[in-house]
């Protein structure tokens, strides 16, 4: 009877013994999927501002508000901007004309002008040489006095001064422009060009468009507002692509690598696939938002996580958890 007894006790020991191996492997195996990486969601953000100054004359959207690639978002007054590219329009026009007419030199009736010039400037040097020749011979007979063929012979020289400049003056209006002066005219063409282009993109400045999708998370200024270059007047949440920042202990290094396939869960219960695109090279202490006590004095290293199926679920700075591949259920 008493063998009967032990022999009981001992079936009963060894079922209970199994049943207990059987509950503590699924524990074991649960409580390695219950142990995660913490991370925050990471939208990236632009400070959308205006590249000139002005004086703020509509805000087209909202917060909230979805926008796409090239949307009109906020305008400055144009008066301005409109009134500088009138100035450098005919500035432009009068430095071209000004090129035009010095390639196309002198015109006919001022070469015909010129020669005329030259007539007159001989005729006028040969009645002057008559007279000094004149006054020679009279001199010669004491018919007349040494001032008088003095004079005479100032005259001639002073007509044989001008008939040179008239035959200069022709040669210059039948040769044209130097070089040097079309090429000065075509660089001042090319300066005031320059001086037109930037006025234009200065007004094309005026509309503040999106330089791609997101949405409006802050708007700053209202209709009215005088604004300096580069003030933000919204800010505009990326869309395209968003990120989980998360942090990792050493021993975890040799099971991650960039291009790991994680799951990240939030609270509420979605979830979404994501890729670990960038592991930090150096460690730091676990930031304050990392929701472990255990770990925030411990050294980390910071990944960064490419959330795949993003929605306007995930928020900015939203706690998630991350799952990596070898513990995920």
């Amino acid at each position: 009877m008493a063998l009967k007894s032990k022999l009981l006790a001992g079936t009963i020991f060894l079922l209970v013994s199994l049943a207990f191996l059987f509950w503590i492997r699924p524990w074991s195996s649960n409580a390695a999927i219950e142990t995660p990486l913490y991370g925050n969601v990471d939208v990236r953000e632009l400070q959308l501002a205006f590249r000139t100054s002005g004086r703020l004359q509509s805000m087209n959207v909202e917060e909230g508000d979805l926008v796409a690639t090239g949307d009109s978002l906020a305008s400055l007054d144009s008066g301005p901007a409109e009134g500088n590219v009138k100035i450098a329009d005919a500035e432009l026009a009068h430095a071209e004309a000004q090129l035009a007419s010095i390639r196309a030199g002198s015109r006919p009736q001022e070469i015909a002008q010129a020669r005329a010039a030259v007539r007159d400037a001989q005729a006028a040097f040969d009645d002057a040489q008559r007279g000094a020749e004149r006054q020679a011979q009279l001199l010669r007979t004491q018919s007349t006095s040494r001032t008088l063929l003095e004079s005479a012979q100032t005259l001639r020289e002073s007509a044989a001064a001008r008939l040179v400049s008239a035959e200069e003056a022709l040669a210059l209006a039948a040769a044209g422009a130097r070089p040097q002066d079309i090429k000065a005219a075509e660089a001042l063409v090319a300066v005031v060009q320059a001086q037109r282009d930037q006025a234009a993109r200065t007004l094309a400045d005026t509309v503040l468009t999106a330089p791609t999708a997101g949405i409006i998370s802050t708007r700053i200024y209202e209709p009215g507002s005088m604004l300096a270059i580069g003030q933000s007047v919204y800010t505009l949440a990326l869309t395209d692509q968003l990120y989980v920042r998360a942090y990792a202990e050493e021993p975890m290094l040799s099971s991650i690598a960039p291009g790991t396939q994680v799951s990240i869960h939030t609270d509420n219960g979605a979830r979404y696939t994501g890729q670990i695109g960038f592991i930090s090279p150096s460690a730091e202490f676990t930031p304050k938002t990392v929701q472990t006590p255990e770990l925030r004095t411990s050294l980390v290293y910071r990944l960064r996580i490419l959330v795949k199926d993003a929605d306007q679920g995930l928020r900015q700075g939203m706690p998630v958890t991350i799952v990596l591949p070898d513990v995920m259920p």
